[in-house]
């Protein structure tokens, strides 16, 4: 039998936000006020950037200014030297920031120099840490790059560092929102986060909902630590066609890529109390079938006690072939994400 005193400390953690979202530079900034606009119960949220008017009017709570010393809230010029200078001076308060959280996504979009000196850096100071940092890059439309080399500098440059880091990484593809291109700039944007948004609560209630067959947080880790570089993708299909899901969660994906022949796969199904051993085997056959056969295959499963018409799945797929984001930023888009080549 349990003290009092037991119960309330077992509560106090359980309602201590073990999840952070925290967005790098302009772009960054905007992306964590709409997903706060969405509603991500339970996440903390936090916003870092060295242009103060900006860091001000980002609908944004936690606020921090990084470089006031040398850039005097002015922002960074798009220099990435300038920022990493700052980021080496304020490193002990972010990190007293952020070590608390059990996982904490980066956002940033490339091409300043905020976002893209700050993405690697807080990446690499985490992970030496026990929180698992996860960036979320926005690569910038192939205009933004063809006419800026300075701007695609910076870009390649910050690439280069998280396809070399490994691990979960997240990348959405600017160009690859095209497909809406009737309407207006601002909408698609919100477009975007939204999507990203299904990203980051899928994967969140994954590791911290109890499942039937569950997948933790350690689980987790335990699989990006052999998987290479991975990616995160979400989808949903109606229940009689279960199979299916695995090509919407493809299709939605903004980024185009290929695996390696040491692919790997986690994958967590949720649905209702109509969903069978079948569904189940109907799911991971058309993985397989996708992936071929996966040198790690982990699954988890959760049902709810009411009948569901859809069922969801959330993946992180291992095993990118090198240069896979890179290649990203001069890629056309394909429309649905292509066939995992082996």
């Amino acid at each position: 039998m349990k003290d009092d005193s037991s119960v309330a400390a077992w509560a106090a953690l359980a309602a201590t936000p073990s999840v952070a979202v925290v967005g790098l530079g302009g772009a960054g900034g905007e992306a964590v006020h709409d997903l706060l606009s969405l509603g991500i119960p339970g996440v903390h949220a936090l916003a870092v950037n060295t242009d103060a008017k900006h860091l001000m009017g980002t609908g944004v709570e936690e606020k921090i200014l990084l470089g006031q010393r040398e850039l005097k809230g002015r922002g960074s010029g798009g220099d990435r030297a300038v920022v990493l200078r700052a980021a080496e001076d304020g490193k002990e308060e972010l990190l007293r920031r952020l070590r608390p959280f059990e996982i904490v996504f980066l956002l940033a979009g490339l091409g300043g120099g905020t976002g893209s000196a700050l993405l690697p850096f807080l990446s690499r100071e985490l992970r030496e840490t026990e929180t698992l940092a996860i960036p979320v890059v926005f690569l910038p439309f192939h205009v933004e790059l063809d006419s800026n080399s300075g701007r695609r500098e910076n870009v390649e440059a910050t690439v280069d560092d998280l396809e070399a880091m490994g691990g979960l990484l997240v990348a959405l593809a600017n160009e690859k929102l095209r497909r809406f291109q009737s309407l207006p700039i601002h909408r698609v944007f919100q477009v975007r986060n939204a999507y990203l948004h299904s990203l980051v609560t899928s994967l969140v209630d994954m590791v911290e909902n109890p499942s039937q067959i569950s997948v933790d947080l350690s689980s987790l880790k335990n699989h990006l630590r052999s998987s290479g570089l991975s990616t995160l993708i979400v989808g949903e299909y109606h229940i009689s066609e279960p199979e299916r899901v695995v090509h919407a969660a493809l299709s939605e994906s903004l980024l185009d890529f290929h695996l390696s022949p040491r692919a790997s796969a986690l994958i967590h199904l949720d649905g209702g109390s109509n969903m069978t051993l079948g569904t189940l085997d109907q799911v991971l056959y058309a993985v397989r079938q996708r992936l071929g056969e996966p040198e790690q295959l982990v699954f988890g499963t959760r049902v709810h006690p009411e009948p569901r018409e859809v069922v969801r799945m959330t993946a992180v797929l291992g095993g990118l072939k090198p240069r896979t984001v890179r290649d990203a930023l001069t890629s056309r888009p394909k429309g649905p994400t292509p066939l995992l080549a082996r």
